[in-house]
């Protein structure tokens, strides 16, 4: 198979995490019971009347910033032309000739290189209804019309299939940490296409395009290209030409299917909505909206490594928000971060996860948790101790010493005195010791166990651990 040149774009649809839809009062929820979320403006009724929803707009000049875009002052809504079963008015109301924000990017690491994929508009519109096949039969559930969107559009400017996959990671990270969206793929709060095209040379024109939708996560965005593009790479090979066609994933097959070739352009008839006036922002609303927004992952991320904590654990707690929320109570405070993430990323998530809950159930107070590092910091405490009395801990209204005192917890924590038992195994266990002094790792282990034993497993390990190396290095 011949080689060539991949030119992908990506268009995210993103529901806006706002309370109520973008031009009418109904709220704007999800998995609730059909048609049970809806007015006579989303239905379409005659006669209605839009009325644009501020925190629509809050919400866009927010992503516009954190997408790096230049942000458009004066906007008009137009009335997006078509016939469908899901559009009721058979039209839609959309931004199409001023996109709330143009010319921004969103920067990406691939192979340890930088790259910024450059974003071509941001537009706001609303949504359409959901319908539903059974057999013969379409339903529609008009929950989700006039759901508030944001549309983003990239350049044609992603070359690989990995590129689109940290692109979407990276955009839906943004727009989470924003609270812009919930960015949940799997209910449709943000969906993907992509458009993809192949060449033999980068002087040669762009190929003949084709979309792929209905892609329902990240990694099926990743493996819908790759088969396009070997698809398309088999045509050409052949000497086959091919028309724009729209295709969509099927999951189950791993592959994409055709939906409909394009014969001709679609011609939306666009024209500005005659029923909204024209949007005007001021400094003061961009200002505003943008003051609003908490801290952004790459911020975290700074922060965390700047105080100890490794890159792979910024991530991990990145990609977990509420404890990363939780941490940040004790940015101002001189906490051992690296610790505290140890503890966060370590036994308390496998207590929530086991109990299904989130940091915010538990009664892990914010002078808990802070007394709970400096003990483990200090020796106080063993990650055996930490295990005895976690339940306690997350689950109790007690302070730790409390915790401490009622669970009979006592640690040797005096050098001196392990130091002293050191010596004494040492003492008692020639042979391992010469096993330790010809290389063999596990006479350690086994001095460990034993002095662990002498203590009754109150001594602190890595304490123990120092002293023991440092005794048998002599």
């Amino acid at each position: 198979m011949n080689k060539y040149i991949p030119t992908i774009g990506i268009e995210v649809h993103v529901e806006l995490k706002t309370n109520t839809k973008i031009f009418s009062s109904s709220k704007n929820g999800y998995g609730q019971m059909a048609n049970s979320l809806t007015n006579v403006i989303d239905l379409g009724y005659p006669g209605t009347l839009p009325t644009v929803n501020i925190e629509v707009i809050n919400t866009a000049i927010k992503a516009a910033h954190v997408l790096n875009c230049k942000i458009r002052r004066t906007q008009h809504f137009d009335r997006k032309n078509y016939f469908y079963p899901d559009n009721p008015k058979n039209y839609q109301i959309t931004e199409a000739r001023t996109p709330i924000g143009y010319d921004g990017y969103v920067e990406i690491e691939v192979d340890g290189e930088h790259k910024k994929v450059e974003i071509e508009e941001i537009h706001i519109e609303e949504d359409t209804c959901k319908s539903a096949h059974r057999g013969k039969v379409s339903l529609l559930d008009f929950n989700r019309a006039g759901v508030p969107l944001i549309e983003i559009v990239t350049k044609p400017c992603i070359s690989t299939s990995m590129e689109a996959k940290l692109y979407l990671e990276k955009l839906r990270e943004l727009l989470f940490y924003s609270d812009i969206s919930d960015c949940k793929m799997e209910e449709g709060s943000m969906r993907a296409d992509a458009n993809v095209s192949i060449r033999k040379s980068v002087s040669d024109p762009f190929g003949v395009k084709c979309e792929i939708k209905n892609i329902g996560s990240i990694s099926n965005v990743k493996l819908a290209i790759e088969k396009e593009i070997n698809r398309q790479s088999k045509l050409l090979d052949s000497g086959e030409t091919f028309k724009e066609q729209t295709r969509r994933f099927d999951d189950k097959l791993d592959d994409t299917v055709l939906m409909r070739v394009k014969e001709t352009g679609n011609d939306y008839r666009y024209f500005p909505e005659p029923d909204i006036p024209y949007i005007v922002l001021t400094d003061e609303m961009v200002d505003s909206a943008i003051k609003s927004l908490p801290m952004l992952p790459d911020e975290r991320r700074k922060i965390y490594i700047s105080r100890g904590v490794s890159p792979i654990n910024a991530n991990k707690l990145i990609s977990n928000r509420s404890l990363s929320d939780y941490l940040n109570k004790f940015i101002d405070t001189d906490l051992d971060f690296m610790e505290a993430t140890n503890l966060l990323l370590g036994d308390i998530s496998a207590y929530l996860n086991r109990e299904e809950k989130s940091i915010e159930d538990t009664k892990l107070t914010i002078d808990k948790f802070s007394d709970l590092v400096k003990k483990i910091s200090d020796n106080t405490l063993t990650s055996k101790n930490l295990k005895d009395i976690l339940d306690k801990i997350l689950e109790e209204d007690k302070t730790i010493d409390e915790i401490i005192k009622e669970c009979g917890i006592s640690n040797i924590t005096d050098s001196s005195l392990l130091n002293d038992i050191v010596l004494k195994i040492i003492k008692d266990n020639p042979d391992s010791v010469n096993d330790y002094k010809n290389g063999k790792d596990r006479a350690l282990k086994y001095l460990m166990g034993q002095i662990m034993k002498e203590t009754k497993g109150s001594a602190n390990p890595k304490l123990v651990n120092d002293i023991l190396i440092q005794e048998l290095n002599k």
